[in-house]
């Protein structure tokens, strides 16, 4: 009989990773071939075209000039307040006032995620999220005592976003809860690059008041993690503007990132950002989340937090921090335009893409359509639906052909 010292609740926990193990994959492949022959479509960050990971160069320059003192120093637990003031200037932008909002630092956009789970989740019942998704949120419903559920992202011909499927499956769930936490991930959705569309916005917010007004309590988190990388950066924070006076009982989170949008993968930090009409649910808002840092960090990097208030405070610094985000997401887009267009002219089948890092193809049998793109050098992450095809990883030169090849696996294995 084996011996068990864990709790219960962490007994037979192992954490299965399909991205990191495309990774190594990946890079087992390298040792053995040599990068120049190896197509990594496997890895969440912008590399340059010669592989090497790509840093905003107003970043690092803004970086190297800090005091030392600005990353050895204790930050506040919620924050250093300016950090909280930028954050709150990204994300709302002058869109909220009508409404009550503030923010907390975190631990990365994963930081917000688990703060939204942890603490607008009952334990025990269900959070909704759309089938596909970033597996790390059924990690952190698991580590919280909560259900992760899904609905059908996307229609049955792959053009929208399937309203229906999400209206029914919230309303399956407050048969049976009094509260629900929603997780969307948008724009630039990770693993497929989608975007809800304002139409799409209007119908989910629709569903979302219609159980309010059945006196339900609805939080609803949305991740805008990639959201500097959107085809259409100037409307991409449109949709806050939606958010303006809703019923007491409907609270909206954003979880805001350094990582992407900075190129600060490694510093981790971030920000859970929430909007309410009642000044009370805001004041909660701030109070409880102060609890969970403590809790969880105590708190996180003074260095990226006074780096993100010295662009918010210097407007020349934030004028060319935006040149260099515009190249960096041009760059990206470009890649994802090659392999579209091919999957178009060769008749690959793929998940409508709008912007941001990744490329998603559906098909049956991803694992094996994955090992089967190996025989080529070209290493995708097979995900529940489909591949992940990271746009964000691959020299343009080398995202010729890449959809050709995966069409061609695919059909091998019919």
């Amino acid at each position: 009989m084996s011996m068990n010292m864990a709790a219960k609740h962490a007994v037979g926990r192992k954490l299965k990773d399909a991205i990191f193990e495309a990774s190594k994959a990946c890079q087992d492949a390298i040792k053995i071939h040599g990068a120049g022959k190896v197509t990594n479509a496997t890895i969440g960050v912008v590399l340059d075209d010669a592989g090497k990971l790509s840093v905003l160069p107003t970043v690092e320059k803004v970086f190297r000039s800090m005091e030392m003192s600005d990353f050895t120093a204790y930050a506040p637990i919620v924050g250093m307040p300016d950090y909280v003031s930028a954050v709150k200037n990204i994300v709302f932008e002058n869109r909220t006032c009508e409404n009550y909002f503030d923010a907390v630092a975190t631990s990365g956009g994963t930081g917000a995620i688990h703060h939204a789970v942890a603490n607008y989740a009952e334990r025990g019942e269900k959070v909704l999220t759309s089938d596909w998704c970033w597996g790390t949120y059924k990690i952190i419903c698991d580590e919280t005592g909560k259900t992760l559920e899904t609905f059908k992202m996307f229609n049955e011909d792959l053009t929208g976003f399937n309203v229906e499927s999400f209206s029914d499956k919230v309303e399956e769930i407050l048969k049976t809860q009094n509260s629900l936490l929603m997780i969307l991930n948008t724009p630039a959705h990770n693993p497929t690059g989608y975007a809800l569309s304002s139409d799409e916005w209007d119908k989910v917010l629709d569903v979302i008041k219609n159980h309010a007004a059945n006196g339900k309590k609805i939080s609803l988190l949305v991740d805008v993690a990639y959201i500097e990388f959107s085809a259409d950066k100037k409307a991409a924070w449109s949709f806050v503007d939606k958010f303006k006076n809703l019923p007491e009982n409907i609270l909206i989170m954003l979880s805001f990132s350094m990582s992407k949008s900075y190129t600060l993968y490694g510093q981790r930090t971030g920000a859970l950002a929430a909007i309410s009409s009642s000044r009370e649910v805001i004041e909660e808002f701030k109070e409880t989340n102060k609890f969970s840092c403590r809790a969880c960090w105590s708190n996180i990097n003074h260095g990226a937090q006074a780096l993100l208030t010295k662009f918010d405070k210097n407007e020349n610094f934030r004028r060319e921090l935006e040149e260099d985000q515009k190249n960096l997401r041009e760059m990206v887009n470009n890649r994802a335009e090659i392999f579209v267009k091919d999957a178009e002219e060769c008749g690959l089948k793929i998940v409508p893409y709008r912007g941001g890092f990744f490329i998603a193809v559906p098909t049956e049998n991803p694992a094996a359509v994955a090992e089967k793109l190996h025989d080529d050098l070209i290493f995708a992450v097979p995900l529940k639906f489909g591949l992940r095809v990271a746009a964000c990883s691959v020299p343009a030169e080398k995202m010729h052909g890449v959809a050709q090849k995966i069409k061609s696996a695919i059909d091998s294995l019919k």
